[in-house]
C-alpha cells in the first residue's frame, strides 16, 4: 500500500509544472543575470518574470520581491534588518513562533534590545488586546507568524499591523505556512516586511523570497554585491527563482478553483478520526486556522508511537525526541496542554493533490494503529 503523505507543512514536492519552468535554465539557458550577452539577458528576464508572479500572488509590486535562500533568511533579513543597531526601541512577537523568527528575536535580546513576548490563548490565537498592550511601550518592530506551523490557527496580523503602524513600528510576518495556502495580500494585511518559503508551495527547498514595503529601509546581512539591491547579494539562482515564480502562478490558480475541496478533505479527515478516536482532541481554534492543517492529541499514547506503529501514514509530531525520552512540544505547552496530553499531538497538514480515499486510508491506520497502542497500554496497567 502507499503510504499517505500527510506532512505538506513540513514540505511539498515540486509540482511538474514548476520542474518544467526551471529545466530549461538548468541546462541550456544558463547565464548569469549581470552578464550583458544574450545569455546574460535571458536569465534577467527570467529573474524578473518571475519577480513579478510572487508579487502578484501577495498583492505587492515587483520591485518590492526579494529573492533569497528560503523563509528563514527571508525572517532574519526582515527581524535583524529593520531596526538600526542605535535604535533602543523593543521588539514586539508571540510566544508561539517559528524558531527562524524566535532565534532572531533572541539575539536581540542578546544585543540588549527588549524583546517582549505575547502568549497566545488556548484557542492557539494571539489577543489584539494583549499585542496592543505590549506594542504601546516604545516598540520598532512588531514581528508575528500569519499561520502556526504546528496547529494552523491564524493570527489577526492586520489588526496588529495597524496597531504597529499607529505607534510607529514596522510589522513583519512569517507568512511561510499561509502563502499558497489562503489567498495573502500585503496591503489587506497591512504588514511592512513578508516572508515567503518556496518549498512550502511546490517550490524546491532552497528559495524563498521577502516582501519589503518602498518605504522600509533594511540593512543587508551579508554583503557582496549588488544583487537584489545590494541587500541579499549573491549571484542568484536562475532555476530556483524561475521555479518560484511558476510555483506561485499555479498556486494562484489553485486558490480560486481547488480551496474548498482541500477543507472538505481536512474536514473528513477530522470527522473520522474524532468518530474512531473517542476522546480525541482538536488543538486550536477550528475555524481561524488553515484549510488543510489538523494538529489532534491522540489519548493516552505518545504521537511519536502512534506513527512509529503506523507507516501506512507520514506525518508529523511537535515533541521533540531524544534517545530515551521525549520531550511535548512547546507550542502546546505554551498554551497550556499537560504534559501527558501533549505528548499524544500529531500534525496533519493536506496537499492539493489528496483525494478522498487517501483520507479513509488514513483515518482507518490511524485509529488502527492508536487502538493497538491503548490496549497494549491497558494490558501493561
Amino acid at each position: 500500500m502507499r503510504p499517505v503523505y500527510l506532512d505538506y507543512n513540513a514540505t511539498t514536492p515540486v509540482a511538474p509544472e514548476v520542474l518544467a519552468a526551471m529545466m530549461p535554465f538548468l541546462t541550456g539557458a544558463f547565464g548569469n543575470p549581470s552578464s550583458s550577452h544574450a545569455l546574460g539577458r535571458q536569465a534577467h528576464a527570467a529573474v524578473e518574470r518571475a519577480r513579478a508572479e510572487v508579487a502578484g500572488l501577495i498583492g505587492a509590486s515587483p520591485d518590492e520581491i526579494l529573492f533569497t535562500g528560503g523563509g528563514t533568511e527571508a525572517n532574519n533579513l526582515a527581524i535583524r534588518g529593520a531596526i538600526a543597531p542605535d535604535d533602543d526601541r523593543a521588539i514586539v512577537t508571540t510566544a508561539i513562533e517559528h524558531p527562524a523568527t524566535e532565534e532572531c528575536c533572541r539575539l536581540h535580546e542578546i544585543a540588549g534590545r527588549a524583546v517582549r513576548r505575547v502568549a497566545a490563548g488556548p484557542d492557539g490565537i494571539v489577543s489584539t488586546a494583549d499585542m496592543a498592550a505590549a506594542i504601546a511601550q516604545e516598540t520598532g518592530l512588531v514581528t508575528l507568524i500569519l499561520a502556526q506551523n504546528e496547529i494552523g490557527t491564524l493570527q489577526p496580523v492586520a489588526d496588529i499591523s495597524a496597531l504597529a503602524r499607529s505607534a510607529g513600528a514596522l510589522a513583519h510576518t512569517d507568512a511561510a505556512q499561509a502563502v499558497g495556502k489562503l489567498p495573502v495580500d500585503v496591503r489587506e494585511l497591512g504588514v511592512d516586511l513578508l516572508s515567503i518559503a518556496g518549498h512550502k508551495l511546490n517550490a524546491p527547498k532552497g528559495i524563498g523570497a521577502l516582501f519589503l514595503r518602498r518605504s522600509v529601509v533594511l540593512r543587508p546581512v551579508l554583503v557582496g554585491g549588488g544583487q537584489e539591491r545590494g541587500i541579499r547579494p549573491g549571484t542568484e539562482n536562475v532555476p530556483y527563482i524561475v521555479g518560484l515564480g511558476a510555483a506561485c502562478a499555479l498556486a494562484g490558480e489553485r486558490l480560486k478553483h481547488r480551496r474548498a475541496a482541500l477543507a472538505a478533505l481536512s474536514q473528513r479527515l477530522l470527522a473520522g478520526l474524532r468518530e474512531a478516536v473517542p476522546g480525541l482532541v482538536l488543538v486550536g481554534d477550528p475555524e481561524r486556522r488553515l484549510p488543510n492543517t489538523l494538529n489532534v492529541l491522540f489519548p493516552g499514547v505518545s504521537g511519536r508511537r502512534l506513527l512509529e506503529a503506523c507507516p501506512a501514514v507520514m506525518a508529523s509530531v511537535g515533541s521533540a525526541c531524544h534517545a530515551d525520552s521525549e520531550e511535548p512540544s512547546a507550542i502546546l505547552t505554551a498554551l497550556g496542554f499537560e504534559r501527558a496530553a501533549a505528548l499524544g499531538a500529531v500534525r496533519l497538514s493536506l496537499g492539493w493533490d489528496g483525494t478522498a480515499q487517501d483520507i479513509d486510508t488514513a483515518i482507518t491506520e490511524l485509529a488502527g494503529a492508536w487502538r493497538s497502542l491503548a490496549s497494549a497500554r491497558q494490558s501493561a496497567a
